[in-house]
């Protein structure tokens, strides 16, 4: 494996690392003045932001090469110090259109979508002028098993008529999300538990969705992306809005499911990173005890432990996202599994001390090291809690290796 970038990625970098340091950082403070006025719109000078990458032909820099006019070109190895730089900040991702969920919802399209559906709705989210969510969670059903999914998806002559109840959706909360992925059987008695389930396209205003309710995440809406719980009863959508096909459903959730948790895992290496330096900038300012923090043995030996762990999982991380170029998602599934069961849990260690460094400014909301821990705990339920991912890779590797 050579982990060292070409000329482009390189330069790429730059530009990224340029246009955080003068346009996204400037604009925070702005952002969160006008967020506090309108939760659910999107701040007017992330808009601004989103135009200003655009033009600089920072842009979809996440999808991968194979889509061809729909991406940058760029590889997942490629992708993933870009990632890294827009984990270090919470509105960096979405400047570049490069934020969950949209980006898993345009991979869908892009790989599974028609033509139609891919002119209708990944036109619009490629361009960043909608948002959108994937309705898969429920309350009702271990939804770590997808097979679970109780929500119906009946065909009605020209129509597929959907009913269920769906929660923690992200992004569904924003008044600019306009199109919902809805995860449903339309096979419940299909001996194969993984046929069951389709997946639909679902405009977010038609007769019968109701978002009832933001959930909190750690006591936090988490606007303006918020998650939702969606109600939909007897809601009609034309069968053309059917992807790729009725039985496919958890194949089109594991497509999903890969790179998107890969993708989690770059950002979150960029928010530990943060973490660290503003943890050595902490240290090295404060005096304690007659002495700066930094001569403390146990501070050094914080400090140490988590450039070692970060350095560990970016590795982990760059040879997962190698494998998914080489071999493809599904035969990288197991580095792809070991990373997401890492990752969260290093970052948690590591935004932990830096907050405990900190001391009380550590929990408020003059660092963004919260916010960071709010995101890491997430991601330890997020596209799969950390025991499924054991789970299936201890069976998996006690197949290849007993």
């Amino acid at each position: 494996m050579n982990f060292e970038y070409s000329d482009k990625v390189k330069e790429l970098i730059a530009q990224v690392r340029d246009f955080i340091d003068n346009e996204v950082v400037p604009a925070e403070p702005t952002y969160e003045e006008q967020l506090a006025k309108n939760p659910w719109e999107t701040p007017p000078v992330l808009d601004q932001l989103k135009e200003k990458a655009k033009a600089k032909g920072l842009w979809n820099l996440f999808l991968p090469r194979e889509h061809g006019d729909f991406t940058a070109g760029l590889t997942n190895l490629e992708y993933a110090p870009l990632a890294e730089l827009m984990g270090r900040h919470h509105i960096a991702s979405e400047a570049f259109n490069c934020a969950a969920p949209d980006t898993g919802n345009m991979e869908v399209l892009a790989k599974y979508g028609n033509a139609q559906q891919q002119e209708q709705w990944l036109k619009p989210l490629l361009e960043g002028k909608i948002r959108s969510a994937f309705a898969m969670t429920e309350p009702e059903v271990a939804s770590s098993d997808a097979t679970n999914i109780e929500t119906s998806i009946t065909r009605d002559g020209d129509d597929y008529v959907i009913n269920g109840r769906k929660f923690y959706i992200s992004g569904a909360m924003r008044k600019s999300c306009e199109i919902m992925i809805v995860m449903g059987k339309t096979d419940p008695d299909n001996p194969n538990r993984h046929q069951q389930q389709s997946q639909i396209l679902v405009p977010t205003k038609t007769p019968g969705v109701t978002v009832k309710r933001a959930m909190q995440v750690l006591g936090s809406v988490d606007a303006p992306e918020g998650h939702a719980e969606v109600i939909f009863e007897n809601v009609r959508v034309p069968k053309e809005n059917i992807i790729l096909g009725e039985g496919r459903g958890f194949e089109i959730a594991q497509g999903r499911l890969g790179p998107g948790r890969i993708h989690h895992c770059m950002r979150l290496i960029g928010a530990s990173q943060r973490a660290l330096e503003l943890m050595c900038k902490r240290a090295n300012e404060r005096v304690v005890f007659g002495q700066p923090m930094i001569k403390h043995g146990s501070v050094r030996e914080d400090i140490a432990k988590s450039a070692c762990e970060i350095e560990q999982a970016r590795l982990l991380t760059l040879k997962a996202a190698d494998a998914m170029d080489r071999y493809g998602n599904k035969e990288a599934k197991e580095l792809i599994a070991m990373i997401k069961i890492i990752a969260p849990n290093m970052a948690l260690r590591v935004i932990d001390r830096a907050m405990q460094i900190h001391g009380a400014v550590g929990l408020s909301q003059d660092t963004p090291l919260a916010g960071f821990f709010a995101y890491a705990r997430t991601l330890r339920l997020a596209d799969g809690p950390d025991q499924v991912h054991m789970m299936q890779l201890g069976r998996n590797l006690a197949k290849q290796l007993g």
